[in-house]
């Protein structure tokens, strides 16, 4: 139990950067619906979703081998030089190779007309993969407070630049035609802002990770890095094959004709999940080290087994929190052309619940070295991606697409299970938790057809939030042993 309230602390410490961070971007959704126009958050979304590709190219796979091997104690001083000069001279050549590309990246991602949105995010993806083993060192250290302090001071700053252009400039235009602002103030340049921003943000994020960068020497150990390369590939593999199940599809509604309006609608919606991505992401930040450190315990795969029932009843709760309440957050899209999409974000909640599961499960490819068995379930998961995307796209736009998410993510769990419990058997109480995940589909349907009888405000969230104190109660009846256990909410159940 130790190790899980060290695991809990650090979770909440990445959670709150990572919620914090999530809902302050959170909040640009309805500003940046209201500033731009649908196609121009179509782009932006084709964009960024570039972005989430290269950033695994960039990185390939080094932040979980340097966990990996920064558990062999003579290692780590020569773990972080290796990695970090190897991070930089290659962060320094693709940046070149792709700058010299912009503009066939600009025509293959849709957005050709726009060659600079493209240059922008080749500095953001450089400048985040510089500061990448940074941050691995400090999840590493257990030093999840500066952490927090660093990614959330980089939104803040994210968001004021965001106003200034976006906000203020117009005024400042407007009150002297005859100042630089003027030029400033055009509307073609708005997703250019939004994507300079965020320039400027990865570049002080890594000013404020200084200290930890500086700190390796220009030392390479070549042998340490052949074993880091095997290790790491097959997750970049994994990386890659992961983005592309969760971004091609929108780089497909754009190649497969789909308008800039139902990308931009898709693109909000997905937004819509964030609840449970972000608790995904805080929960992996801290995880990750804590798998490898308790690998080689006595009780390391009960451990594994408890951790996945917390996860696992905590994303059931955030699914129901979201998916009731949908008529709610509807709000944060302002604008209403986008609110067509809403019906496909109970398909992605469910989708997000079986990825954050995966990660779970993939514990075992990663503490036996058997990495390259990762990457045959995300190719596969992949593989599955794209096909579904190009068969039923052009019948059933961005539905398809959350679809196509919600099988691959649900393979890819099944597949990581199967495999996982031959090679490395875990004691996960499945059935009690594929009951709870059960539970709250039903509870979703019933809400959703008991809404339509009576169509009623009040009604609604006040079933919603009935049936939300009922499954809280019934899981915390389930597992009153467990829960008596935890910090803080154990003194509540008797």
């Amino acid at each position: 139990m130790a190790g899980i309230k060290q695991l809990a602390g650090q979770t909440l410490w990445y959670g709150v950067s990572s919620i914090v961070a999530r809902l302050l971007n959170y909040i640009l959704t309805p500003y940046l619906t209201l500033k731009l126009s649908g196609g121009s958050y179509g782009d932006m979304t084709l964009v960024y979703a570039l972005m989430s590709f290269l950033n695994i190219v960039y990185t390939y796979g080094l932040e979980t081998g340097f966990f990996r091997f920064s558990q062999r104690e003579e290692l780590k001083n020569d773990l972080y030089n290796t990695t970090s000069v190897s991070i930089i001279t290659s962060t320094v050549l693709l940046t070149i190779v792709l700058l010299l590309c912009a503009r066939p990246l600009a025509v293959i991602t849709n957005v050709g007309d726009h060659p600079q949105y493209i240059t922008l995010a080749i500095l953001i993806v450089a400048f985040d993969s510089l500061s990448a083993i940074p941050f691995a060192k400090l999840r590493q250290d257990g030093r999840p407070i500066k952490y927090a302090f660093v990614k959330i001071t980089g939104v803040i700053l994210y968001i004021a630049l965001l106003y200034f252009f976006l906000s203020v400039t117009p005024r400042l235009a407007t009150a002297d035609p005859n100042s630089f602002f003027t030029i400033l103030n055009n509307k073609n340049f708005g997703i250019t802002f939004v994507i300079l921003a965020n320039v400027v943000q990865s570049a002080f994020v890594l000013l404020l990770l200084w200290k930890e960068f500086k700190d390796f020497k220009w030392k390479f150990n070549s042998r340490l890095w052949r074993e880091l390369i095997v290790y790491s590939l097959p997750m970049l593999i994994v990386g890659f094959g992961g983005m592309i199940n969760e971004t091609m599809d929108r780089l497909m509604l754009g190649w497969m004709g789909v308008s800039k309006l139902e990308i931009g609608t898709y693109g909000a919606c997905y937004k819509l999940s964030i609840l449970i991505t972000v608790f995904i992401q805080a929960f992996r930040m801290g995880a990750e080290p804590f798998f490898f450190k308790h690998s080689t315990g006595e009780n390391a795969q009960k451990t594994y087994a408890r951790v996945m029932k917390f996860f696992v009843i905590v994303i059931s709760v955030m699914f129901l929190f979201v998916a009731l309440y949908l008529d709610i957050w509807k709000y944060f899209i302002q604008n209403p052309e986008l609110w067509r999409g809403l019906k496909v974000v109970p398909i992605l909640l469910l989708a997000n619940m079986f990825l954050g599961i995966y990660y779970n499960l993939s514990v075992w490819y990663k503490v036996t070295n058997n990495t390259m068995s990762g990457a045959w379930i995300t190719i596969g998961g992949a593989l599955l991606t794209i096909i579904i995307n190009y068969i039923f796209i052009p019948r059933y736009s961005y539905v398809a697409s959350a679809w196509a998410t919600f099988l691959c993510y649900g393979s890819m769990m099944v597949a990581c299970f199967v495999w996982g419990q031959k090679k490395y058997p875990v004691p996960y109480a499945w059935k009690k938790l594929l009951a709870y995940m059960v539970i709250v589909v039903i509870l979703f349907f019933l809400h959703s057809w008991l809404t339509y009888l009576w169509d009623n405000t009040i009604f609604s969230v006040g079933l919603a939030t009935a049936m939300l104190l009922g499954f809280v109660l019934f899981v915390v009846n389930v597992e009153k042993k467990e829960f008596q256990k935890l910090p803080v909410v154990g003194r509540f159940i008797k």
